[in-house]
């Protein structure tokens, strides 16, 4: 697995990149001071499977780095590092894109498994900032609209419903699979023909879905 360090304190990075290649199964390919720097590095060739970024940083900051970052390279996944004090910017990283978020303060063991998640393509929230992000989304998910309809309304069915509920949630694939009582590749499918349903491009929009229309 291959990881960007992207943060504007380069005490930071350099902590980071030692941590990281402590596991043999992750590989840091290279560090950048912002978004854009990051971007540059990915056009010109570096090689990466997960973005791990600072959500806030001098020039181009995370939510905006993820945004461009995700419109040229968008199988990569971009994990944000943030603090309890960004839930905006939270919520606009994971708009752009973003696989999930981890707390700077977590242990280092948590910051590799959480690499490791997003890498697998599952969606990772903290169960701490997963409850603001619903009470944030709410509002617009009460705001009328033409467009607007319960998730029933797009021809999901009850089987699709759960799926997407426990994305939300932030459960992995084989946890979905253990709670529903189905096998992994069954999951996968369902995702796939919930993205479809939808119109949406991966397992974050979903979640983020769900929660804007007033199941958070």
């Amino acid at each position: 697995m291959k990881v960007l360090i992207v943060d504007d304190d380069s005490f930071i990075r350099e902590s980071l990149k030692v941590l990281i290649g402590m596991d043999p199964e992750l590989t840091v390919t290279g560090t950048a001071g912002d978004g854009n720097e990051a971007l540059a590095q990915l056009m010109e060739g570096l090689e990466a499977d997960v973005v791990l970024m600072d959500i806030r940083m001098p020039g181009c900051g995370g939510v905006e780095g993820t945004a461009r970052i995700k419109e040229v390279f968008p199988q990569i996944a971009v994990l944000m590092l943030t603090t309890f004090d960004d839930d905006e910017y939270i919520i606009e990283a994971l708009r752009n894109g973003a696989s999930g978020y981890l707390l700077k303060n977590i242990p280092p063991d948590r910051i590799i498994q959480g690499i490791k998640t997003v890498y697998e393509g599952n969606m990772l929230i903290h169960p701490d900032i997963a409850r603001k992000l619903a009470s944030f989304l709410q509002p617009a998910a009460h705001s009328a609209t033409a467009e607007s309809q319960p998730l029933e309304g797009y021809g999901l069915t009850k089987a699709e419903l759960a799926v997407v509920a426990a994305i939300a949630e932030g459960h992995s694939n084989k946890e979905i699979a253990a709670k529903l009582f189905l096998s992994e590749g069954t999951i996968k499918n369902y995702i796939t023909d919930i993205l479809s349903k939808l119109g949406l491009r991966d397992r974050t929009q979903i979640a983020i879905f769900y929660l804007k229309n007033g199941h958070g």
